[in-house]
């Protein structure tokens, strides 16, 4: 049992009715951005058996500095703790899923552990919604965390752009920004301060990773990036959004296509716009 971009929902039920489970650890990320204390009262109602919960503003997250955006990226030590905390180890199959088809905030988790070096990380395909649709059983209460000390490690920094790196980027890559398109353009702007998108970059939608719900299909997928890389090579794309969570959707659609490499601008939209002088294009 390994997986290492995507489980479907009856994969991972006959996991956790195996006799040996133990090294099986199922995060739920869920979040509703409309109201930030939903996530625990969701979990508490209901969730996958054995899962435990990661917070995305407070266990996904670290305290802001500049250019760091909403979600800013968290230090090595902090994200130790948090791994320990949620009872992953270096030997643990980790699945995450949420209820946003892996954009909030599973793929942001997928990302951070692919980038901390563990590779036994996959989203739940469909997320909550399939799961609940397969009529598999679920738990309800509290998350049952055992910490189990630190997971010594360190962030990959090759994956992982600040706003100084995109501010002096050059010709060295280019940005696949997965907001909507209407956001991208500067039609509108529900979150940020500012509208509109990070000169140069390229409009990918995270939704058109999708198909009902579900991931394309990895050759069709494939295809999709290739042509939006243009015969660049994969670690060529910078993928960026809102806050850095919806990003890594791209991540885990460009690695589960067999394009390995791509990076992510932590900040993205929301630090680019920190400093008032960083220019802006809209159309």
């Amino acid at each position: 049992m390994t997986w290492t971009t995507l489980v479907d929902a009856d994969s991972l039920a006959t996991a956790i009715c195996s006799p040996q489970p133990g090294k099986l650890a199922i995060v739920d990320t869920r979040v509703d951005l409309a109201d930030r204390a939903a996530g625990p009262r969701l979990f508490a109602e209901s969730h996958i058996p054995g899962a435990v919960r990661a917070d995305l503003e407070t266990d996904l997250s670290g305290p802001h500095f500049a250019g760091a955006g909403r979600h800013p990226w968290p230090g090595d030590d902090r994200f130790a703790i948090t791994l320990g905390r949620l009872g992953i180890t270096p030997e643990h199959q980790v699945v995450v899923y949420d209820d946003a088809q892996g954009a909030l905030a599973a793929a942001r988790l997928w990302f951070m552990l692919k980038s901390w070096g563990h590779e036994a990380v996959a989203v739940l395909d469909g997320g909550w919604s399939a799961w609940r649709a397969s009529g598999r059983a679920v738990e309800q209460g509290e998350s049952r965390i055992v910490d189990v000390g630190p997971y010594a490690g360190a962030f990959d920094p090759s994956r992982l752009l600040q706003t100084a790196d995109i501010a002096d980027l050059g010709g060295r890559g280019f940005i696949i920004d997965a907001r909507a398109a209407d956001r991208f353009r500067g039609d509108v702007e529900p979150i940020d301060r500012k509208a509109g998108h990070i000169p140069g970059a390229l409009n990918r939608p995270f939704a058109l990773n999708l198909d009902a719900g579900r991931f394309k299909p990895a050759g069709r997928l494939r295809e999709e990036f290739d042509a939006l890389l243009g015969g660049r090579a994969p670690d060529a794309a910078i993928a960026s959004c809102g806050s850095g969570v919806t990003a890594c959707h791209h991540l885990l659609a460009m690695e589960h296509a067999g394009l390995r490499g791509a990076r992510l601008y932590t900040g993205s939209w929301s630090g680019w716009i920190e400093d008032d002088a960083r220019p802006v294009e809209t159309g």
